[in-house]
């Protein structure tokens, strides 16, 4: 990633700061904190529990394998919830104005194998300055024999995509308490992201071993010592969790950036891009089942993620009451709000444009709306 990318506001819109002045006073109006309430709170203790409290019965319960491997699933869940409710916020500054409890919940990703630096490098800066841009936002890049962008490069046994694609969702979240972490932590020095001196980097990478050894020990090790189950026993469970959590978060990411309508603006020789990077935003993310309050609590809000995108310091929960404010913007501006109204419908939105993909196909809005 070479090339410098910069949004030109060539129509010199006051889209965003008129936006910006409006959900501010929504606050100020209504006289309440932009972060987190007692119902944020009392959803981090939800999903703190689903991972935590199968996992202590797994350990003081002695439950037969059937039993363990229920809890495993609900873990995985959990797991699920933590990523998109918990850490998510409090990695973005969104949950708390307090610098210590968004560190202090920022663990709730460590604790579970993953690392704060690395991710907030790929989500903070990459994706959401660089959202759908091809070799700048890593989500959308290449992986393995997967293609996710009509930038990227086509292989033919991606026609088969639409089949295999869900069993690479399925390992995400395993690959990134594995190895994934490591990974990046190389290529961002290389890249010149992780800017830390070499003193730095190295304590970097030591804190990295020491909280996956914490994982891979009370995951891993105290089941098999404590319990004396077997490595294929615990490995069962492990997997099954793993599995759970990594297609959730997965699809819940994909249904909002790669379905039918959402750009991959592609920038010109000089790396500009031509729109301020708000209405970027707009055009590369769309929001799913708005009106559905299981699926928008469990997911953190992730849901209405065009409003992620431009408010990501604001707590999630508020964002049911701030999306008629952005909408009704949007389109006082002539800027589309793009909207799939059921989970169904996004997930269905998906599956097409993973298939055109796969098949090279470019007869559809997505890639259309990327060539300007």
């Amino acid at each position: 990633m070479n090339q410098k990318i910069k949004f030109l506001n060539k129509d010199k819109t006051q889209f965003y700061s008129i936006l910006k002045e409006r959900v501010d006073n929504y606050f100020i109006e209504n006289k309440i904190s932009q972060h987190a309430n007692f119902t944020m709170v009392f959803k981090t203790i939800v999903m703190l529990s689903l991972y935590f409290v199968p996992y202590i019965l797994i350990m003081t319960q002695g439950y037969s394998l059937i039993g363990m491997w229920l809890c495993s699933l609900i873990m995985g869940l959990g797991l699920a919830g933590i990523g998109m409710s918990v850490m998510h916020d409090a990695n973005h500054d969104a949950y708390s104005s307090s610098p210590f409890y968004n560190k202090l919940l920022s663990l709730s990703l460590t604790i579970v194998g993953g690392d704060n630096k690395n991710w907030k490098t790929q989500h903070n800066v990459l994706h959401h300055t660089y959202t759908n841009i091809y070799k700048h936002d890593r989500d959308i890049d290449d992986k393995v024999i997967m293609r996710f962008s009509p930038e990227g490069k086509y292989r033919k046994i991606q026609k088969f995509q639409i089949i295999y694609v869900f069993l690479f969702y399925s390992i995400m979240s395993l690959y990134w308490t594995t190895a994934k972490d490591f990974v990046q932590y190389i290529e961002f020095i290389k890249k010149g992201h992780n800017k830390e001196s070499k003193t730095d980097q190295l304590k970097t990478l030591l804190t990295i071993l020491i909280w996956k050894a914490v994982y891979w020990g009370y995951i891993i090790v105290l089941p098999i010592v404590l319990l004396h189950l077997s490595i294929g026993q615990v490995l069962l469970g492990f997997l099954s969790m793993h599995m759970v959590a990594g297609l959730i978060l997965s699809i819940v990411f994909q249904l909002a950036h790669v379905v039918e309508d959402t750009s991959f603006p592609i920038p010109d020789k000089n790396g500009n891009i031509e729109n301020e990077w708000a209405i970027h935003q707009l055009n590369t993310t769309a929001d799913f089942a708005r009106n559905n309050w299981f699926i928008t609590y469990y997911v953190g809000g992730l849901n209405f993620q065009a409003i992620h995108h431009l408010f990501p310091r604001i707590c999630h929960v508020h964002y049911p009451k701030i999306a008629p404010i952005i909408e009704n913007t949007a389109k006082e501006f002539g800027i589309p709000y793009l909207y799939n109204e059921s989970f169904t419908s996004a997930f269905i939105s998906h599956l097409r444009v993973i298939s055109k993909l796969g098949r090279n196909e470019t007869n559809f809005s997505a890639i259309a709306n990327s060539m300007g």
